[in-house]
């Protein structure tokens, strides 16, 4: 979905288009700019580092996700929050400085946009009760990895509303508008791990109400048009939701 979204930003002559990549060999096939990896913070650093030298930053689309039933660690916390949550937090932050000289440079709105997902709110979300949350989230041991994802999308729903509330009260030059994008049900690959069973109800949901990988990065693409409507907002169906 984010290399079809690459693609509509091509033809509407986006003049530079970067794709940074968690796994390298999608990267090589979709012959990206930039190769890098959201569960290894060394390797965002090292991205955040070379985006200060681009002449210019107007939009940034944070596509990286995973949905995976099983545990396992990545940069001291269960991957899926390393890569849907960590990861994708802390790349914002590193590039949110460029897209703020640019707005500030050329005067204009810059955009940073999330993907999010429905099912942020199909979870119960019984780790919020924890007094620290990420560590019991860390926790190997009676891991809740069935709704992983769900409890992952939410946390960063809950991030990206406060970066915008943040970014509000900063009253700081150079308008950045954030807001979060939910494409709906793709048909992608990214439930590849899921148990036999699961994975059977996911292909008969998808051939009767998914949508193609176009046209969930045509949501993406209307989400980077950003607008000041839909700052801090939460877009569903290409319009503010809930």
């Amino acid at each position: 979905m984010g290399l079809e979204a690459a693609r509509h930003l091509v033809r509407l002559e986006a003049a530079k288009v970067i794709l940074a990549v968690r796994i390298l060999s999608k990267g090589e096939t979709a012959k990206l700019s930039i190769e890098e990896t959201t569960s290894r913070y060394a390797s965002l650093k090292a991205f955040g580092e070379k985006a200060k030298g681009l002449m210019r930053l107007d939009v940034v689309v944070l596509n990286a996700g995973m949905y995976v039933f099983e545990f396992k660690e990545a940069e001291e916390d269960e991957e899926t929050i390393t890569v849907n949550v960590v990861s994708t937090m802390l790349l914002a932050l590193l590039l949110l400085p460029k897209l703020r000289e640019t707005a500030q440079k050329e005067k204009v709105e810059s955009v940073l946009t999330f993907t999010g997902s429905f099912v942020h709110k199909d979870t119960p979300f019984p780790e919020r009760k924890a007094e620290k949350i990420f560590e019991e989230l860390a926790k190997r041991e009676g891991a809740r990895m069935n709704d992983r994802c769900q409890v992952s999308k939410l946390i960063e729903t809950f991030c990206v509303r406060e970066l915008a509330d943040q970014i509000t009260a900063s009253k700081t030059d150079g308008k950045v508008i954030v807001l979060i994008v939910n494409p709906g049900i793709v048909d992608t690959a990214i439930m590849r791990h899921a148990p036999i069973l699961f994975s059977l109800v996911v292909t008969v949901l998808k051939r009767l109400v998914s949508r193609t990988a176009e046209e969930g990065g045509r949501t993406l693409v209307h989400g980077a048009e950003g607008g000041e409507e839909t700052h801090g907002q939460y877009l569903d169906d290409c319009k503010v939701g809930r």
